[in-house]
């Protein structure tokens, strides 16, 4: 992997390159302050998945070294239920946090009964109480928001438990929920170097933003014609 565009042209190595040491430097996050990154992929005609439906098909070995650069600064990853079924998310390092309005969930699967670290579930006061009481068994339970999950307070309850540093990983509704909730401050974009054609959506899929969210190119990384990105939010104070 080596730099395309990197923060500090000075300090890079004469060829660009990067080993994974470097890498967890070059995804370092702000120091002394919370921090919600999302971690996505699209093709290079901008679908989030491949003709399966995972984006996981159209990865390559760079995105996965990335993911666990990624991850390495983090202190809990956030998921769409339905995301993490597709992809067949499986008990981490890291804590998990599921978002999931119905809770529809398979409480026997080895996110719950395999976890490391205890499960975190994010629901509304809109589901099933009785769902809720058999979930909270298996995981622990966050009820942020009446009718629907209300990412801030989600986050903000993270954030209490000390989890400041979340990586959101999709999918595309979710991650345009938590741009609309104004809590997101950078977007990592994997760009593979694939056509796919179909209908999968792209890295976001909701209700138009008020205003589009502007976001500035801060490193620019490439590895067999996979590029790398890292955008931060322009609201997003400096680190």
């Amino acid at each position: 992997m080596r730099w395309l565009l990197s923060p500090d042209a000075a300090s890079a190595p004469p060829d660009g390159a990067l080993d994974d040491t470097a890498l967890l430097t070059a995804y370092a996050c702000p120091a002394g302050r919370p921090w919600l990154r999302a971690l996505m992929l699209q093709t290079a005609d901008g679908s989030s998945a491949g003709g399966d439906g995972r984006s996981g098909s159209v990865s390559g070995p760079g995105d996965r070294r990335v993911l666990r650069a990624v991850r390495a600064n983090a202190d809990v990853v956030l998921v769409g239920s339905g995301t993490a079924r597709a992809e067949g998310y499986r008990p981490a390092a890291l804590p998990i946090a599921l978002v999931s309005g119905s809770l529809q969930l398979d409480l026997d699967s080895p996110l719950f009964t395999e976890a490391r670290h205890r499960t975190l579930v994010l629901t509304s006061r809109a589901s099933d109480p009785g769902r809720r009481s058999e979930v909270a068994r298996s995981a622990d339970l966050i009820v942020a928001g009446d009718t629907h999950v209300d990412l801030a307070a989600a986050i903000a309850a993270l954030r209490e438990r000390g989890l400041l540093r979340v990586v959101c990983e999709g999918g595309p509704t979710l991650l345009a929920a938590v741009a609309a909730a104004g809590v997101l401050d950078e977007v990592c974009l994997t760009t593979a170097p694939s056509l796919v054609a179909g209908d999968a959506p792209r890295i976001t899929q909701g209700p138009w933003l008020p205003q589009p969210l502007p976001l500035r190119l801060t490193h620019l990384l490439e590895e067999d014609a996979f590029l790398f990105a890292r955008y931060r939010v322009e609201s997003a104070p400096a680190g």
